[in-house]
């Protein structure tokens, strides 16, 4: 079911023979998207013009009409006309779109869709293939990710302070504008994210969301690159977790891993922590920081109570059931909670590249786009053993025929 992907770094390889046929396949999925996409939209130019071929005029998308549980398959395939980029924006042929625990909290209903019809899908890697007027900086066949942050109102006080991701005007994608559950999407030009070449589509897709916001949390917590030796503590082991371990332990962090699997609790301890345990458990020593993944507010609590003194807990959610109640003696000694809200481009740009230094491995399990309803439903229930992506088409690269 998972996969742990690694990137093709210059003077390193795979470790041991058994993983070359899984790179080779992985790795030679963004030459095949690029020789089989090929830009042929008008006004745009042919990405290889010996292999040029028109993309078809219409497009599939998994739309959410109306939010329902997963198990009740919220998500509607459909097919429409490909969506045309405006003015500032760029238009990107799908390759890959890992699932969020945020998609199926928007799909359920938890987090109430901000327009509906939507498409859901914020973890976005494709290929350039239209551009709207005064658009620059990318050129047809440009390979892009999109992440959460889908654009901002640039002059607003927090946008003009460096938090951007704080902006009251603030558009997302899949909430506010249709995201990558689909063979094609516009985005505006601006937010859209370069990709580091060591990683394959498939492996760079939850680095977009997952990554992104696990590093945030990390600062947010007070975790960086001078950390070394502090004692933090990651409550939940899913995609977003497993990312957020990596950068800590380059950085030189312990890290204490509370999670109910004992497949996580295997696999954190795989990635370098140094305990982990269950929900039940308390670390072995005191943390200086924690960083809570699980959307619940009973870890929260856990978390703080395994602070020492002048600890922080981070809050990796956009949607928590609540905080119980609890004493102030486990607040007391300039303990603190801190909510993560959204990323910045900046963010982006600095995970990204930390990404490609450190060599960071995703596990993934892939999904046609037609599945997305199954994909949502594994990340409900638990059962993924890495990050759904979602690829379109049976052959990755591969266009339909056209129906136009």
């Amino acid at each position: 079911m998972g996969r742990a992907v690694r990137p093709r770094a210059s003077g390193t390889g795979y470790r041991g023979q058994r993983h070359a046929a899984k790179r080779a396949k992985l790795a030679d999925l963004p030459a095949r998207h690029s020789a089989a996409w090929t830009a042929g939209a008008e006004g745009c130019s042919s990405i290889d013009g010996a292999r040029a071929r028109r993309y078809p005029s219409r497009v599939r998308t998994m739309v959410l009409r109306q939010p329902a549980p997963a198990a009740d398959s919220p998500l509607v395939l459909e097919d429409g006309p490909a969506p045309e980029p405006g003015a500032g924006e760029i238009r990107l042929r799908v390759t890959a779109c890992a699932v969020c625990r945020t998609d199926l909290q928007i799909c359920e209903g938890d987090l109430v869709p901000r327009r509906l019809p939507i498409v859901p899908g914020h973890q976005v890697v494709g290929l350039v293939d239209a551009m709207g007027d005064g658009v620059a900086g990318w050129a047809p066949g440009d390979r892009v990710g999109l992440t959460w942050l889908a654009g901002t109102d640039g002059v607003c006080r927090f946008c003009l302070s460096g938090r951007e991701n704080l902006c009251e005007g603030a558009t997302f994608t899949g909430w506010d504008r249709d995201g990558g559950y689909a063979e094609a999407v516009t985005a505006r030009a601006d937010v859209a994210v370069r990709l580091p070449d060591g990683y394959p589509d498939l492996a760079a897709a939850p680095l977009l969301c997952g990554g992104v916001i696990g590093y945030r949390a990390l600062r947010v917590a007070g975790i960086g690159p001078d950390s070394a030796g502090a004692r933090l503590g990651l409550y939940g082991f899913g995609a977003s977790a497993r990312l957020a371990l990596q950068v800590a332990r380059a950085w030189g962090a312990e890290a204490y891993v509370t999670t109910r699997g004992t497949s996580e609790r295997d696999r954190a301890l795989e990635l370098g922590a140094v305990w982990a345990g269950g929900y039940h458990d308390r670390p072995p020593v005191r943390l200086d920081a924690a960083v809570t993944f699980a959307p619940a507010g009973a870890v929260v609590a856990a978390a703080v109570r395994a602070l020492d003194r002048g600890g922080v807990v981070a809050i990796n959610a956009i949607h928590l059931d609540g905080l119980p109640a609890m004493p102030y003696e486990d607040l007391w000694w300039e303990r603190s909670i801190r909510s993560v809200a959204n990323v910045t481009r900046q963010d982006a740009s600095e995970f990204l590249a930390l990404a490609a230094r450190i060599g960071i491995v995703t596990d993934i399990e892939t999904h046609p786009l037609e599945a997305a309803n199954e994909a949502l439903a594994r990340v409900a229930t638990g059962a993924l053993s890495g990050t759904a992506v979602l690829t379109t088409g049976a052959s990755p690269g591969t266009p339909r025929a056209s129906g136009g």
